[in-house]
Protein backbone atom coordinates (compact mmCIF):
# COMPACT_ATOMS: atom_id res chain seq x y z
CA UNK A 1 0.00 0.00 0.00
CA UNK A 2 2.55 2.14 0.86
CA UNK A 3 4.61 1.83 -2.31
CA UNK A 4 1.58 1.90 -4.60
CA UNK A 5 1.29 5.56 -2.52
CA UNK A 6 4.74 6.64 -3.33
CA UNK A 7 4.41 5.41 -6.94
CA UNK A 8 1.19 7.90 -7.48
CA UNK A 9 3.26 11.22 -6.06
CA UNK A 10 6.52 10.20 -7.93
CA UNK A 11 4.10 10.43 -11.44
CA UNK A 12 3.13 13.55 -10.66
CA UNK A 13 -0.68 13.04 -11.68
CA UNK A 14 -1.69 11.60 -9.04
CA UNK A 15 -0.43 14.13 -6.08
CA UNK A 16 -3.57 15.18 -4.55
CA UNK A 17 -4.88 11.75 -4.54
CA UNK A 18 -1.35 10.85 -2.78
CA UNK A 19 -1.22 13.64 -0.08
CA UNK A 20 -4.88 11.75 0.75
CA UNK A 21 -3.83 8.31 0.86
CA UNK A 22 -1.25 9.68 3.07
CA UNK A 23 -3.61 11.52 5.54
CA UNK A 24 -5.81 8.63 5.59
CA UNK A 25 -2.66 6.16 7.02
CA UNK A 26 -2.24 8.66 9.77
CA UNK A 27 -5.65 8.27 10.55
CA UNK A 28 -6.23 4.88 10.11
CA UNK A 29 -2.56 4.26 12.38
CA UNK A 30 -4.07 7.13 14.92
CA UNK A 31 -7.52 5.16 15.55
CA UNK A 32 -5.49 1.02 15.66
CA UNK A 33 -2.20 1.98 17.20
CA UNK A 34 -1.65 5.22 19.22
CA UNK A 35 -5.30 5.62 20.62
CA UNK A 36 -5.79 2.26 22.04
CA UNK A 37 -2.10 2.76 24.01
CA UNK A 38 -3.34 6.03 25.35
CA UNK A 39 -6.30 4.79 26.44
CA UNK A 40 -4.47 1.57 28.25
CA UNK A 41 -1.51 3.90 29.51
CA UNK A 42 -4.84 6.13 31.18
CA UNK A 43 -6.42 2.67 33.09
CA UNK A 44 -2.97 1.65 34.51
CA UNK A 45 -2.42 5.43 35.78
CA UNK A 46 -5.86 5.11 37.36
CA UNK A 47 -5.64 2.05 38.90
CA UNK A 48 -2.31 2.74 40.63
CA UNK A 49 -3.59 5.94 42.08
CA UNK A 50 -6.35 4.06 42.94
CA UNK A 51 -4.82 1.48 44.98
CA UNK A 52 -4.99 1.40 48.58
CA UNK A 53 -3.92 -0.65 51.73
CA UNK A 54 -5.04 -4.34 51.72
CA UNK A 55 -5.77 -4.29 47.59
CA UNK A 56 -3.88 -7.43 45.92
CA UNK A 57 -1.96 -7.28 43.11
CA UNK A 58 0.68 -8.94 40.66
CA UNK A 59 4.37 -6.89 40.33
CA UNK A 60 5.87 -7.33 36.63
CA UNK A 61 8.05 -10.06 38.15
CA UNK A 62 4.68 -12.38 38.77
CA UNK A 63 5.21 -11.93 42.72
CA UNK A 64 1.42 -11.76 44.03
CA UNK A 65 0.85 -10.09 47.08
CA UNK A 66 -1.40 -7.37 49.17
CA UNK A 67 -0.59 -3.58 49.52
CA UNK A 68 0.17 -2.60 52.74
CA UNK A 69 1.49 0.88 52.60
CA UNK A 70 1.39 3.31 50.34
CA UNK A 71 4.39 5.83 49.64
CA UNK A 72 4.93 8.26 46.73
CA UNK A 73 7.09 6.63 44.54
CA UNK A 74 6.32 3.04 45.95
CA UNK A 75 4.36 0.82 47.63
CA UNK A 76 4.91 -1.78 50.52
CA UNK A 77 3.77 -5.37 49.36
CA UNK A 78 3.50 -8.14 52.13
CA UNK A 79 4.03 -11.55 49.97
CA UNK A 80 3.63 -14.04 53.13
CA UNK A 81 3.51 -13.43 56.60
CA UNK A 82 5.75 -10.80 57.73
CA UNK A 83 7.64 -10.82 54.32
CA UNK A 84 6.91 -7.30 52.82
CA UNK A 85 8.73 -6.00 49.79
CA UNK A 86 8.78 -2.19 48.14
CA UNK A 87 7.88 -2.01 44.75
CA UNK A 88 7.91 0.83 42.38
CA UNK A 89 4.22 1.93 41.22
CA UNK A 90 4.97 1.50 37.99
CA UNK A 91 5.98 -2.32 38.01
CA UNK A 92 2.22 -3.13 39.99
CA UNK A 93 -0.46 -4.49 37.59
CA UNK A 94 -4.42 -5.31 38.78
CA UNK A 95 -3.25 -9.41 37.52
CA UNK A 96 -6.11 -12.27 37.04
CA UNK A 97 -8.95 -12.53 38.44
CA UNK A 98 -7.28 -15.54 40.40
CA UNK A 99 -5.15 -13.06 41.95
CA UNK A 100 -8.13 -10.89 43.75
CA UNK A 101 -9.41 -13.93 45.43
CA UNK A 102 -7.60 -15.66 48.70
CA UNK A 103 -6.28 -18.77 47.84
CA UNK A 104 -7.76 -21.80 49.29
CA UNK A 105 -6.12 -23.97 52.36
CA UNK A 106 -5.38 -27.17 51.28
CA UNK A 107 -7.55 -29.67 53.82
CA UNK A 108 -6.23 -32.63 55.14
CA UNK A 109 -2.39 -33.68 53.94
Amino acid sequence: MLSTILLQAQEGGGGFSGIIMILLLFVVFYFFMIRPQQKERKKMQAFREGLGKGDKVVTSGGIYGTVRDVKETYFVVEISDGVRIRVDKNFVYPGPAEAQAEPKKEEGK
